[in-house]
């Protein structure tokens, strides 16, 4: 029997909510434009620069380690000093690692200096990564919507790719008409454009940060309690050990299908064609957000849709491995888009109902901190396999290495917390305690 759900979450959604959800959506506009000129240019970038795709992917590697050593930290920041904050520091520390990076493209920098650099675009990115959500559902209850997180979530999920279409293609059609560096400096204007944009739409609302005189205890509280909430609490746990093994998988896979895709449409110097590849993975995640919902309507449990999606997207992977043929490769690549995609706003509703406020930040950062320490071994080691076998062969090893994550679902699964069966879901002020 499915849980009781109410008649419609745009029903529930009063008017404070409809603001605080337009600000959401404003500042993951903002931000995803910003990310995503670079996104389709990237690893082309790095090649161009001298790199192999060994040094290429360990640079990206390096971007990952710098969220790992960052993630908590930031999130305590954000927990500590107010989401608010962290969103700030998270613009300006990303327009200038971006403006580095760009500097090190135009003098040819030896490797070391791309990873000094890359590790400072990794901190840039995690001053975000739990801040922006966690300001989002605490100001969500604070202001009364008693709606399912996936709707949101969902939303969210529509205008990242949106914005993510955008600039991607964008970005591929300015490299190519000017130079690969260019895309970069326009991240840079855009995110100096969200800081003014954060600075005067976005206040800590449901949420008071705990300033303290003695930073290092309170960064020790948070902390401890974030593991509590987090690690110690099994579900919660779970679902974090398998994000090595798909986060890992997802980065490795969305960058080294830019030079894949250009290997097999057979010019190495069609940017926009690679700006094209990061432009159908955007517009998966507008349908995959758009069909989170709905997808969430028809199982009982959320651990239904996040195995089913771990599944099918790494069969999709393995098969794409095999595949020579460029316009099937891009049909299989949207495919694994919107998979992925679908599934992304039922773990984040599932992680969110089963975490504090006063700890969302952190805990969310950690989890983070998990997936992107998965990027760090298997980046390198994938892009190894590249050099030595090819990138179909690689990107079907990723596929392997995905399903890896399966047994972690259903042991989150087994310890039946109640946020597997909601769909809107109560007040979260407290932390779902573990079955005994």
């Amino acid at each position: 029997m499915h849980p009781r759900r109410p008649s419609g979450d745009v029903d529930a959604m009063n008017a404070d909510a409809r603001k605080i959800q337009r600000i959401y959506l404003t500042l993951t506009l903002g931000n995803t434009l910003a990310a995503s000129f670079i996104w389709g240019i990237n690893t082309l970038f790095l090649l161009d620069a001298g790199l192999s795709n060994l040094e290429a992917f360990a640079a990206n590697a390096f971007f990952t380690a710098g969220m790992v050593l960052f993630e908590v930290p930031t999130g305590v920041i954000a927990d500590g000093w107010g989401r608010r904050a962290s969103f700030l520091l998270g613009t300006v520390t990303l327009a200038v690692s971006t403006y580095l990076y760009y500097m090190l493209w135009q003098f040819s920098a030896p490797f070391w200096m791309w990873a000094v650099v890359s590790v400072l675009l990794g901190l840039g990115f995690t001053f975000f990564s739990g801040a922006v959500e966690a300001w989002l559902v605490d100001a969500l209850r604070f202001s009364g919507y008693e709606g399912g997180l996936e709707t949101v979530l969902g939303r969210g999920l529509m205008v990242s790719g949106t914005a993510m279409l955008a600039g991607s293609v964008a970005g591929g059609v300015v490299a190519q008409a000017t130079d690969l560096g260019v895309p970069f400096l326009l991240r840079v204007g855009v995110l100096l454009a969200m800081f003014a944009v954060a600075f005067w739409l976005m206040h800590d609302v449901g949420f008071t940060p705990e300033r303290s005189t003695h930073p290092l205890r309170a960064t020790r509280a948070v902390l401890s309690a974030s593991i509590e909430n987090g690690l110690k609490n099994p579900p919660v746990r779970y679902v974090m050990l398998a994000a090595p093994f798909t986060a890992g998988v997802e980065i490795y896979v969305f960058y080294a299908l830019q030079p894949y895709l250009l290997e097999l449409f057979g010019d190495p110097h069609a940017y926009s064609v690679a700006g094209l590849a990061a432009a159908m993975v955007a517009g998966a995640e507008v349908l995959g957000g758009w069909m989170a919902p709905r997808v969430r309507r028809l199982v009982r449990k959320r651990t239904t849709v996040l195995i089913l999606t771990t599944i099918m997207s790494a069969l999709i992977l393995v098969v794409l491995g095999f595949i020579q043929v460029f316009w099937v490769a891009l049909v299989l690549l949207a495919l694994w888009a919107v998979v992925a995609a679908a599934g992304t706003p039922v773990r984040q509703a599932y992680l969110n109902d089963m975490i504090a406020s006063k700890q969302r930040a952190t805990v969310l950062s950690f989890d983070s901190l998990v997936g992107s320490s998965g990027g760090v071994v298997v980046q390198p080691l994938l892009g190894r396999a590249a050099d030595v076998y090819g990138y179909p062969a690689s990107v079907a090893i990723g596929g392997v290495i995905e399903l890896i994550a399966v047994p972690f679902l259903l042991a989150s699964r087994r310890q039946g917390p109640r946020a597997d069966l909601a769909s809107a879901a109560a007040s979260t002020t407290d932390a779902e305690s573990p079955p005994a």
